[in-house]
């Protein structure tokens, strides 16, 4: 059986489910099972795509976000590529049954992920027109022979400039779904995923003209149903891919997670100075990015990087170069900041509702440099603000320019295939159980290494598949074909 994934980055099953107008979404619902998909913590676009891919949580793969610490100095941050993730995903799989794969805008696949078949950039590519994009290199021309220049991403969606954003979003997806129809004609894949960022940057521009509870919302905007309206639009481009597909085609269209009003922004390092926790060196005359901060490193005791959600870090002795922390008082004081987080509190001193994490109890595995505390200010309704300068705590305003909405825990899945026994609206699936059931639905094996539990079999993948030493020696064949780069 072949397998169609059609991933909708940020889709929220609040608005997928429920609008009458998505009359080939519906008809998808009705054809298989659906529901929402809990993500992976923290719910971003990366890793959570290739958390969804490998059936890994973020600390099994190492990568905790779009920037992660590459050392224990203080400066020291690497973005996320696609040479961030090493292991084995769906495609891998497929490729080691012989079998070729399109992979299409999965983040993060710069540089292009080497596949057995073809691979797309994300909107991780820094330049189409100067950079190979793409696996192999001679299909950048094959798509500029399409569609021109073939644009990632909306380069500056944060922004007030409303209409000309809407536009570009639309001119943007339009050229996707021409790329992924042009490739969907062929004949040559048994597994073909894409994953549409417009959505995502619908959401981020345009949520506080459509949420009546939005802080910033307006009644009456001319921007009230641009939203809804892409919705309706991708309903449409839905209706134009699965004409180009088979009855022995499954198709799965799924989001990596859901989005909700953005409150506010909590200053998190602003918080930290003030609390004595963080000290600088000389206090910013103006807002000034943590980075360009002069901390004081040997009176420092806890920093943040700002971002969707906070990651914290503990200044530990013998572990960072200025460590205030005795390596004995770790765990205690980590439990001291995990209540101090947990108690923050709006301008008006009712509690956030924050949620706070400690890697190791969240992730099988923790790899690399790992966050002391993952935070999620008021369950992530609320932004990590990561300057230093603020009047206040609190604020509106995103550091990163004007953004409506955060990310949500649950996004959402539909899933249609030639036979399928599951119906109707399923409960408790993740996002690690997708590739397990894609695996299985299309009767390739499952790695035993796969984190998930398939929807079919209700079987956790650890019961087959390889062993350990069989799975380290299909990586080093596969590496060898070029197939992971």
């Amino acid at each position: 059986m072949r397998l169609l994934v059609i991933g909708l980055d940020c889709a929220t099953p609040e608005l997928l489910f429920t609008d009458e107008r998505l009359t080939n979404v519906r008809r998808l619902m009705s054809m298989g099972c659906y529901g929402r998909l809990e993500s992976v913590i923290p719910p971003i676009t990366v890793p959570a795509w290739m958390c969804m891919a490998t059936s890994q949580d973020p600390g099994s793969l190492g990568v905790y976000g779009f920037r992660n610490r590459t050392d224990r100095s203080y400066g020291a941050l690497g973005i996320t590529n696609s040479r961030s993730i090493q292991e084995l995903a769906i495609w891998d799989q497929i490729a080691r049954e012989g079998k070729r794969s399109y992979v299409i805008g999965v983040p993060p696949s710069f540089p292009p992920r080497k596949v057995n078949g073809v691979s797309v950039g994300c909107f991780l590519t820094p330049d189409t027109k100067r950079d190979v994009y793409t696996h192999p290199a001679s299909i950048k021309a094959e798509i500029e022979s399409i569609v021109g220049e073939y644009p990632v991403d909306v380069k500056g969606f944060r922004t007030d400039r409303k209409d000309w954003l809407r536009d570009e979003i639309y001119a943007m997806s339009r050229k996707h779904f021409e790329v992924v129809r042009h490739f969907l004609r062929r004949e040559d894949w048994e597994y073909f995923q894409f994953v549409e960022i417009g959505l995502d940057r619908v959401h981020h521009g345009f949520w506080q003209y459509h949420d009546p509870q939005h802080v910033l919302y307006e009644s009456g905007s001319p921007f009230e149903s641009v939203i809804r309206d892409y919705y309706a639009y991708l309903d449409e481009e839905l209706a134009s891919v699965l004409e180009l597909v088979d009855d022995r085609t499954a198709v799965l269209v799924v989001s990596d997670h859901g989005a909700q009003r953005l409150d506010g922004g909590f200053c998190v390092n602003e918080w930290l100075v003030r609390e004595g926790l963080l000290t600088l060196k000389a206090y910013p005359a103006r807002v000034t990015p943590f980075g360009t901060l002069d901390v004081d490193w040997p009176a420092t005791r806890v920093w943040s990087e700002g971002g969707y959600y906070a990651r914290a870090f503990l200044n530990v002795k013998g572990r960072e170069p200025n460590g205030t922390i005795e390596a004995a008082d770790y765990e205690a004081f980590r439990d001291e900041m995990k209540a101090r987080f947990e108690a923050t509190t709006d301008a008006g001193g009712r509690p956030l509702g924050t949620e706070v994490f400690k890697p190791e109890e969240v992730y099988r595995h923790v790899r690399n440099i790992a966050p002391d505390l993952i935070v999620h200010f008021g369950a992530l309704r609320w932004r990590s603000i990561g300057g230093v300068g603020y009047r206040s705590i609190h604020t509106v305003e995103n550091d990163t320019g004007p953004d409506g909405c955060n990310h949500a825990q649950f996004g959402c899945f539909i899933l249609g295939a030639p036979g399928l026994t599951l119906q109707g609206e399923l409960t408790g699936v993740h996002l690690l159980d997708i590739a397990p059931t894609l695996l299985e639905l299309g009767g390739y094996d499952v790695p035993g290494s796969m984190q998930g539990r398939s929807m079919l079999s209700g079987r956790h993948s650890g019961g087959g598949g390889w062993s350990g030493e069989g799975e380290a020696a299909v990586r080093e064949r596969l590496s060898g074909l070029g197939y992971l780069g």
